[in-house]
This record gives structure tokens, sequence and C-alpha cells, in this order.
């Protein structure tokens, strides 16, 4: 489904543990770009993006927001004179209530009746104020 669906904090937390099985993983891997060993004199200043909502951000917009930012940083300023951090880890599971939409569907559907869905995907959990990204 849209990510729209998800983008209020509406559930308990919900992480992955035993209870909480078959998730999918998270699609962001790499939370760390650019020259990350450089210490903190070679990059003396840094930029951050913060979240003004209390909101999940799922890990495909995560990933996304990484990609478009190494994209720019790498265009404008060159490889390796910058270093980028993701800052916030998608580790709330999302649920999905799949429900069938053919037409032969009406003999299996059951609504609402035994709602409780299926892992469908990663979110992070951010408060307002939450830094989302650093570049320094």
């Amino acid at each position: 489904g849209p990510d729209r669906c998800y983008r209020y904090c509406k559930n308990k937390p919900y992480p992955k543990s035993r209870f909480c099985r078959g998730v999918p993983d998270p699609r962001i891997r790499i939370y760390d770009v650019g020259q990350k060993k450089a210490d903190a004199d070679t990059f003396p200043r840094s930029v951050h993006l913060v979240s003004l909502e209390c909101e999940q951000i799922s890990s495909e917009a995560l990933e996304a927001a990484r990609i478009a930012a190494n994209k720019n940083l790498v265009k404008l300023c060159g490889k390796e004179v910058f270093h980028l951090r993701i800052r916030v880890h998608p580790w709330h599971v999302i649920r999905i209530n799949k429900m069938l939409s053919c037409a032969g569907a009406d003999r299996l559907q059951t609504g609402m009746r035994g709602a409780f869905g299926k892992p469908y995907g990663k979110v992070a959990r951010v408060d307002i104020g939450t830094v989302l990204i650093s570049v320094r």
C-alpha cells in the first residue's frame, strides 16, 4: 500500500522479536556514505535534516533520501569530500491486512475478522526535532 497509510505513529512500538517473525528486511542497508573515516577537524561544520512532525518514515523513503542526497553532494562537491549519515533506523514493523480483490474473492474473504495483519515492512518512528540525516 502507499506510505500515506503508515505516516502517523498510532500503534504501539512493534519491533522484530520472537513473537513477530517473518519480517522483510529493511530496504536501507547503508547508513554512512562519503568519507566516514574523517576526524572532526577535517569537516568542522555539519548540516542536519530535522523532522518537524511526529511520524513514521519507511525504510524505502530513507533509502531514497540517502541516494538523492548522496547523488547531489557528489555532483556538487565531489566524491570523498563529505560524510553523510542516516541518523534514524527503521525497526518498527508495520502490518498489512491483505484483502483479495478479484472475482472469486468473496468465498475466502473474512473482512475485519482476524484482522491482525502480516508484517509488511519497516519504518522509523520519529518525533518532532529528531535529526534524520547529518552531513558534515
